[in-house]
């Protein structure tokens, strides 16, 4: 019964989610956290080390663990999106981007800006950042809302999953290879695939979708609809100007990106060491963040112009809205949390081990069935990475290659189990349906055109 408990346990999680959140329409928040409580009340009864009066905290803990990351981030996002759009901000970043691309091109700018922005930045954040330019780009164009958001979203998570020194990547790489000797390769081979398969999933499939999938603007993160139309009508000359409205983007992103490169290289020039803590503090996403919240909001009050209660009651509603965003998304990793409790990765890792594929492709099958029973895929990353670490020796292509199937594998299949298909989601103001038909659809197009890819690289350039 132990052994098959895991299943059991992911069996439950996955009825009980699409029961309460697909066919009953429970709130979100509330269907999830109850799925998690199934999934934890099966693993103690089938689990002989899982007491089942320590559920509910267990459940509760993994609620907080996830808050904790995405708490402060999410209701700063609110307070951005919400201070660029009813500023203007937004809709001159839109007009900027659009006085290079015609309107059928528009697309072009959001995914060049996601993919760029994703390399030294989570995705998460980075979709915080663009959603706001997505929703412009709509209300000023006045369609192609599906294709905006899978274009955001391929060309951020492509990049994220196999371009180090994003975290999952970095961390593989060294998991791999400790003395970090196939970092710089890693990097060129994760270009090579994340550009043409986001490229792939990105625009080429969000063109596709975007003729099935009509998706409308709808009222979230506190703007609404009618703001986003005003603006777009707005002259030019009432709005912000470039520098102005995109700073918040900048900081952020510029904060984020030297805390990161400092990580990345201390080991090999320790003088970083003087700048580390520095680059730590304002490259935390808590802190970054909330200084672009800041300085979007402070644009948002001279834009507007009007007294500071009014203005400080539209940024209590943008925290409102954003907090409620904030509890469905740490309710998702709750659930995903209580997946991975019941042991679903030793299952996969035992059952796999010994099947006669190639190693790439076993790397890539065992990534993509965690993502797909846990939801997170970092965690698929780094389990998968140590499962195969031992296996370095007996691959016949570089070792980069099998961090590319990792990730190649871990980006599979978002789903109600991770907390990226609730960011989505909520931020992007979609139904569930329609998140499924275009996030979800994209990181599955996403998955397969990656692994393509890299199996004819390493094939034609095995570089050994």
């Amino acid at each position: 019964m132990v052994a098959t408990a895991p299943l059991i346990a992911f069996g439950i999680g996955l009825v009980s989610v699409i029961l309460f959140l697909v066919v009953w329409d429970v709130p979100a928040f509330v269907g999830l956290i109850l799925s998690a409580l199934l999934v934890g009340t099966t693993n103690a009864f089938l689990l002989t080390d899982v007491g089942i009066g320590g559920i509910p905290e267990a459940v509760a803990t993994a609620f907080g663990n996830n808050m904790a990351g995405v708490g402060i981030p999410i209701l700063m996002a609110a307070v951005i999106g919400k201070s660029m759009t009813d500023s203007g901000a937004a809709n001159r970043i839109v007009r900027s981007f659009q006085s290079f691309v015609s309107d059928d091109n528009a697309d072009l700018s959001l995914w060049v800006s996601s993919s760029i922005l994703s390399i030294p930045v989570f995705f998460d954040n980075v979709f915080y950042l663009m959603a706001p330019l997505a929703r412009a780009m709509r209300a000023r164009i006045g369609k192609n809302y599906a294709l905006y958001i899978v274009v955001v979203g391929g060309g951020g998570v492509a990049m994220h999953a196999f371009v180090p020194p994003t975290p999952g990547p970095l961390a593989v790489a060294q998991e791999l290879d400790p003395e970090r000797s196939i970092l710089g390769t890693t990097i060129i081979i994760g270009l090579a695939v994340a550009l043409p398969a986001a490229l792939i999933s990105g625009i080429l499939f969000g063109r596709f979708i975007n003729q099935y999938v009509d998706i409308p603007l709808r009222d979230t993160m506190g703007t609404t609809v009618e703001d986003l139309e005003e603006q777009a009508s707005k002259p030019a000359s009432n709005l912000p100007s470039f520098t102005e409205s995109i700073l918040p983007v900048i900081v952020a992103v510029s904060l984020i990106a030297a805390s990161t490169v400092v990580n990345t290289f201390v080991d090999v020039y320790p003088a970083l060491e003087s700048v580390q803590p520095a680059t730590d503090y304002v490259g935390n996403v808590n802190f970054s963040l909330t200084l672009a919240a800041v300085i979007a909001s402070l644009t948002y009050l001279r834009m507007d112009d009007f007294p500071r209660s009014v203005w400080e009651d539209e940024i209590t509603d943008a925290l409102r809205n954003g907090g409620n965003i904030a509890a469905i998304t740490a309710a998702g990793g709750a659930f995903g949390a209580m997946l991975a409790e019941a042991g679903i990765g030793e299952v996969v890792a035992s059952t796999l081990d010994g099947i006669g594929i190639g190693l790439l492709v076993t790397a890539w099958l065992i990534a993509a069935i965690l993502r797909v029973a846990q939801g997170s895929v970092t965690v698929a990353m780094l389990t998968t990475g140590g499962i195969m670490a031992p296996q370095v020796p007996e691959l016949t292509v570089h070792p980069a290659y099998l961090v590319m199937a990792i990730g190649s594998g871990a980006v599979i299949c978002s789903w109600f189990n991770d907390s990226g298909f609730w960011i989505v989601k909520e931020i992007g103001g979609l139904t569930k349906a329609e998140t499924l038909k275009t996030w979800t659809a994209l990181t599955i197009v996403l998955s397969f055109s990656s692994l393509g890819l890299l199996l004819v690289y390493s094939t034609a350039f095995p570089l050994v």
